[in-house]
């Protein structure tokens, strides 16, 4: 689920040369190749430059730091070495290339799945056909019964008629609400089907983007014409982002305080805590396997699972009996696979591989694998009476500001992926990285100790991060980097919502026909301003009481886009119910006009005037944006 824009630079044969080579090499369908693999990939394509001259390659195209070389940096890559080469890139027999008719055509079956590859308006771009089949056969289990759905439901998986299916957003819509239930309000959906135009379907795909945001997901990139038009990497990509949340969302210590089993000697619960959901199940596969008395042990979801041997001792474990470890006399690895999956048939888990998607060590699939299994048959002991667990959300306020506080990051295409928002953000490269993203340039990487793998490191990048927060001004009085690295959940979120505040008001002010500075007062006279004229009393303050039945947002709403608001649904507010209610079709409606925000529902009705501050700006700088 990939893209590769051509480089004018390259042929059309060398292009298509080179997205082969990558494909190859990108074993895990992210998008990117690992450093150590870039040597290998240019050997493929006939150019061997010296280890030193690569060096130097790789650090002026990995741009964005980010340790992986994307396709665009590896053309780049690619182009140098061409340059400073005395010979000629060795040329690909026909086997080796995609000719231009292939290009929209199954690229066949190789060593990996069948992956599709298709020509696009800005390159080839590619997916592979076992996972759409898979995605599209967990989308009809979950949304089957659904009433919107009717005439939807099931989807052939067979066919592309996934890709016409999510036009009009309702079906992504469910997934969403599936994957983190009341994301989305129904009341907010466009859901007439047999008449909806071009302008209520772009209203439910803004709706469907926003809070795939909202929850989690990465949308660089990704717009509501491209679920309109089903531009297939791109549609299958958000899929399977929605369905990987739904699958790890249970994979906690909140939800599964029996993870503490996991721990081993010497460690504490912040050792769990610190690790990804992905990270968590490789603890849990490895737990069961020595409970069963085996050696054998797993460091990853792809190749380490291939011979099913690690799946077969699992569900001998968590089976109650039902499975037995007969797959294990089998020889052959496909064959061993579709006798395991036998076995986990027996107790309902059969879902989304194949044995060619164990053998060829499909790594979405097989996560999603192993994460129905752990969600169905964790087999873990309730945790001792000595053990405490600690949990985010000591403070369901402080909690509530955290998640938001995550997604936003999140939203901004951090990497690593943020799960834990004092856990991931303490050997400060996270908090760096969303420094440059808002002040581009302000961070000089080579500065930066990445990856940081002491605390000496660690505190050296907070440090820094403190640094550059003083240079723009924030309020970080007595805050030190030690206060980041020591996971200060206070000292944290005020340096995060600095930052995200810095934001939000530098949109508006990119909008302003004078470029002057704008502040929080601004930004409560511009909203008063726009709803003078509906004749709707001002706001004070973003703790104005006026706010909490949702009205004034509805007023300020209908501003941006008059008909995305149905007062026929909108109540008055005068209980705490339909202050809720209200403030729940609120953010969707918010979200239909194109606003990414990540608030909850109860910090609408609390009066929380971070999150209402964010609100009303992001309305404003829709409302500003050029028809």
């Amino acid at each position: 689920m990939a893209t590769y824009a051509k480089n004018p630079q390259v042929s059309d044969q060398a292009h298509q040369d080179l997205v082969a080579t990558f494909v190859k090499f990108d074993r895990d369908h992210s998008g990117t190749i690992d450093l150590s693999e870039v040597a290998a990939a240019l050997r493929s394509v006939g150019l061997s430059p010296s280890a030193e001259a690569l060096r130097g390659m790789i650090q002026a195209a990995d741009l964005d730091h980010s340790g992986t070389i994307a396709f665009n940096e590896f053309v780049a890559i690619y182009l140098q070495a061409q340059s400073t080469s005395h010979t000629s890139p060795r040329p690909r027999g026909h086997s080796g290339a995609l000719s231009a008719s292939a290009a929209s055509e199954p690229a066949g079956k190789g060593p990996d799945e069948t992956r599709v590859l298709i020509t696009g308006a800005h390159g080839l771009h590619m997916f592979v056909e076992e996972e759409k089949v898979a995605f599209v056969n967990h989308i009809n289990e979950t949304l089957a019964g659904d009433p919107l759905l009717a005439s939807k439901l099931p989807i052939n998986p067979q066919n592309r008629d996934i890709f016409a299916s999510v036009r009009d957003g309702l079906l992504l819509a469910k997934l969403i609400n599936a994957a983190v239930p009341g994301t989305i309000c129904d009341r907010a959906l466009n859901t007439n089907i047999a008449t909806l135009n071009t302008f209520q379907i772009n209203e439910n795909q803004n709706l469907v983007i926003n809070s795939a945001k909202a929850i989690g997901c990465s949308v660089v990139n990704i717009g509501a014409a491209d679920m309109v038009n089903g531009t297939e990497h791109l549609v299958l990509g958000l899929i399977w982002q929605i369905i990987k949340i739904r699958l790890l969302s249970g994979v906690t210590l909140a939800n599964h305080p029996e993870l503490c089993r996991l721990l081993g000697e010497n460690e504490d619960i912040s050792a769990l805590l610190r690790l990804s959901p992905e990270q968590v199940l490789i603890r849990w596969v490895n737990y069961h396997l020595a409970r069963a008395g085996s050696a054998r042990r797993i460091t990853n979801l792809v190749n380490d699972i291939r011979d099913s041997e690690a799946y077969t001792i699992l569900l001998t474990q968590i089976g109650r009996g039902a499975c037995t470890s007969a797959p294990l006399q089998q020889s052959d690895p496909t064959r061993r696979a579709e006798e395991m999956l036998r076995e986990a048939a027996k107790i309902d888990c059969n879902k989304f591989v194949t044995a060619t998607d164990v053998v060829q060590a499909n790594p979405h699939l097989n996560l999603a694998f192993t994460a129905n299994l752990f969600n169905k048959y964790p087999a873990l002991d309730p945790p001792p009476a000595t053990i405490i667990i600690p949990t985010l959300d000591d403070d369901e306020n402080d909690s509530r500001e955290s998640r938001a506080f995550r997604m936003w990051i999140n939203s901004l295409n951090v990497d690593p992926y943020i799960n834990n928002i004092y856990e991931d953000l303490a050997d400060g490269v996270a908090i760096l990285q969303m420094l440059d993203k808002v002040q581009p340039g302000i961070v000089h990487w080579p500065r930066v100790n990445r990856p940081a793998p002491n605390v000496f490191k660690k505190v050296e990048n907070t440090n820094y991060a403190v640094l550059l927060g003083r240079q723009l001004r924030f309020s970080l009085v007595n805050v030190s980097g030690k206060d980041i690295t020591d996971k200060n959940r206070k000292l944290i979120l005020g340096f995060v919502w600095q930052i995200m505040r810095m934001h939000v008001l530098k949109i508006i002010r990119a909008l302003r026909s004078d470029g002057r500075d704008v502040d929080e007062q601004f930004v409560i006279n511009a909203a008063n301003d726009r709803v003078r004229s509906r004749g709707v009393a001002p706001i004070s303050n973003f703790r104005d009481p006026a706010l909490r039945n949702s009205v004034y947002l509805f007023h300020l709403l209908a501003t941006v886009a008059p008909n995305a608001v149905n007062w026929d649904l909108v109540a008055t507010g005068s209980t705490d119910e339909e202050c809720a209610a209200n403030a729940k079709m609120c953010i969707s409606v918010a979200r239909k006009c194109d606003c990414c925000v990540f608030l909850l529902w109860e910090d609408i009705v609390e009066l929380k005037p971070k999150m209402l501050m964010v609100m009303i700006a992001t309305i404003l700088a829709v409302a500003q944006r050029p028809t």
